[in-house]
């Protein structure tokens, strides 16, 4: 997963807040360095002698990606722009939710490797490594590989091959990248399983692998595969028409 470049920043600060530095509350001199404890983000600190989390309902609890210390190129990056991560292991998941009088367990494995929605969930840090605690509904999809287009959406999502923008006008005249104009349509390849309904059933998605698709300008998470190739990832109510 290493290779999959994941557009924007992915920071995680929150919007329109500034970032908090963790922080550690010193244990007792008996048991300093005896515990690696847990601390979470947002000033919020949680006891040394707490090594390990169950999430609950349909929360899942991610390990999150190192943030790439050097650029492909080589130049050392200040923490200030170093992109963070999007995507992590699962390496622990709740009992699962009730809808309807059904019981919805957690589809997602631990181990499986996920990508997940920009802002979602909770930073938290255990045992010295960066961890998140989320909604199941908050991870976009399972990616197993390096290549994004090999991404199996979760719930209502989609994933979409981006079309090419156009590089000249009509009359022929050749646009430079800040001015052509970013596309809205593109390929389906791949559907997730469906949204629950109120009895906790699976609705299969309108939409299927290989239909050309309309969808809003602004929505989804932007991705870009090992050869360059746009993606995105949007719910089925972001699309707006089938193509044909």
């Amino acid at each position: 997963m290493a290779s999959v470049q994941l557009c924007g920043a992915a920071g995680f600060a929150g919007k329109g807040a500034a970032a908090v530095e963790p922080r550690r509350v010193p244990a007792p001199a008996a048991r300093r360095g005896a515990l690696r404890g847990l601390v979470a983000r947002a000033a919020t600190v949680v006891a040394p002698k707490y090594t390990t989390v169950k999430p609950l309902a349909d929360r899942v609890l991610l390990k999150t990606k190192t943030a790439e210390q050097k650029t492909t190129g080589g130049i050392l990056l200040p923490s200030t722009a170093q992109s963070k991560p999007q995507s992590g292991e699962v390496v622990a998941v709740g009992e699962g939710r009730t809808i309807g009088d059904s019981k919805v367990e957690v589809g997602i494995k631990v181990g499986a490797q996920v990508v997940y929605s920009k802002y979602a969930g909770m930073e938290v840090e255990l045992n010295d490594s960066n961890h998140l605690i989320l909604k199941e509904d908050d991870i976009i999809g399972i990616l197993e590989t390096e290549d994004v287009k090999d991404m199996e959406p979760l719930s209502d999502r989609v994933l979409i091959e981006v079309a090419v923008a156009e590089d000249k006008t009509a009359g022929g005249l050749l646009l430079t990248n800040s001015v052509q104009e970013k596309p809205s349509v593109g390929t389906v390849v791949a559907v997730g399983p469906g949204h629950l309904d109120e009895e906790g059933k699976r609705i299969p998605l309108p939409v299927s692998t290989g239909s050309s698709v309309l969808y809003s300008k602004y929505a989804g998470a932007e991705f870009k595969g090992v050869d360059g190739t746009n993606y995105i990832v949007l719910r089925v109510p972001d699309l707006m028409a089938i193509l044909s």
